[in-house]
């Protein structure tokens, strides 16, 4: 490599507490923290102002001392005059920085950014597909928009990556490009934080108001329309007939939280219900968990769940993309149809009666999780880049 010193640009639309945003973040902090590419890489991040009920990681990113730009302009929303300006200070923004590398994320910035790194001629544009913009349950319309604003950002880039096998199926079957043309990098977690909390699991019991024998059935997060989390609650009232001494944990918190403690409230199980809000103590929370649930209409890779195999539980998630591979069905936990609430429940109940199969699928997690790990996703980065950067004479 002829270059002493690569800079790198991750633009993203906002950032929340999020899978793609944690993924954006550790990317941004290992490498230049050194962890790979022997100091080369100076990293920083440009984001969007907005954040929302799931809570924002701004300050964190600043913490680690990652440089970051809060552009106001770049929304979540489609605004054409917003767009327009962000586009043109992106440009400009890359420009001036004399970027080698843009790599974005998430969907509006994915377009704009590769757009943006196109007109200033980045040398290396690289994308990662946290899950698509579209998704079946889109009217027809919709979808053939998103796909046409994901063909166009592909156009602009030289890589995308997916967090997700799936995603390779989805964005061929759309006609963006051939499945065989997506590496896969796993969305990385910084494994060391879990199944090692650092309050004993019998106290944190105590701060939730949880008696100690009673069985924990958990989930960590948002409560938007994407995690279905009223199919969630859905679920606990069934075990809850089973398993009456089960208590049920939900952490995180999202635009229909007042239509989840309704639920909860009607079907009986508000008592039994702990909802802990925006936390970021998720280790400590998730080791007072027996079961992990999950129940998602469609995902990327959702990184709650190899941090719930770092910890060592076992888990039930429906049948949504990314879940999919994380979950080896029937070893290190269940997978269930989307929205059969019913379906999720008896997975649960199952493990529950059975603390023998709790163990052993807790195990086999624990053990697949290294996978998922923060430093092998930055590497596999690191490798992409390299490998981009040399193809273009870097």
């Amino acid at each position: 490599m002829v270059m002493k010193e690569i800079r790198v640009l991750h633009p993203i639309t906002r950032l929340i507490i999020g899978g793609a945003q944690e993924n954006t973040m550790l990317t941004a902090d290992l490498m230049n923290k050194d962890v790979v590419g022997d100091g080369r890489y100076q990293v920083s991040i440009v984001s969007g102002p907005q954040t929302g009920p799931e809570g924002s990681l701004i300050e964190e990113v600043r913490a680690r001392g990652i440089p970051l730009t809060i552009m106001p302009e770049l929304l979540r929303e489609v605004s054409p005059a917003n767009d327009l300006k962000a586009l043109l200070k992106l440009a400009q923004m890359m420009r001036d920085g004399r970027y080698h590398i843009v790599h974005t994320h998430s969907s509006k910035a994915g377009v704009l950014g590769r757009l943006a790194a196109k007109i200033a001629r980045v040398p290396v544009i690289v994308h990662t597909v946290h899950g698509w913009s579209f998704h079946e349950q889109m009217s027809p319309r919709k979808l053939r928009f998103y796909v046409a604003l994901e063909k166009i950002g592909d156009w602009c880039g030289h890589e995308a990556i997916v967090v997700a096998a799936k995603d390779r199926e989805k964005g061929a079957a759309q006609g963006i490009k051939s499945a065989a043309n997506y590496p896969l990098i796993r969305s990385g977690i910084e494994l060391d934080r879990f199944g090692h909390p650092q309050i004993p699991p019998a106290v944190m019991r105590q701060q939730l108001g949880i008696p100690a024998n009673a069985p924990v059935v958990g989930s960590v997060t948002r409560l938007s329309a994407q995690k279905a989390p009223l199919d969630m609650a859905a679920a606990f009232a069934h075990i809850a007939q089973a398993r009456p001494d089960a208590w049920f944990v939900i952490v995180g918190d999202g635009p229909l939280r007042p239509d989840v403690e309704h639920a909860l409230q009607a079907t009986g199980v508000a008592a039994q219900t702990v909802l802990t809000g925006l936390r970021r103590d998720v280790p400590e929370l998730i080791a007072v968990f027996d079961v992990f649930v999950l129940s998602s209409l469609w995902e990327g890779l959702p990184r709650v769940l190899p941090q719930a195999m770092a910890s060592g539980l076992p888990i039930v998630c429906t049948l949504a993309d990314g879940s999919a591979e994380a979950i080896v069905e029937g070893e290190n936990g269940f997978l269930s149809p989307k929205g059969q609430p019913a379906h999720l429940a008896a997975h649960v109940i199952r493990l529950l009666q059975d603390g023998e199969l709790r163990r052993r699928m807790g195990e086999n997690g624990r053990l697949r999780a290294p996978e998922f790990g923060a430093e092998k996703m930055v590497a596999d980065i690191e490798a992409l880049y390299r490998r981009l950067l040399l193809a273009r004479g870097g």
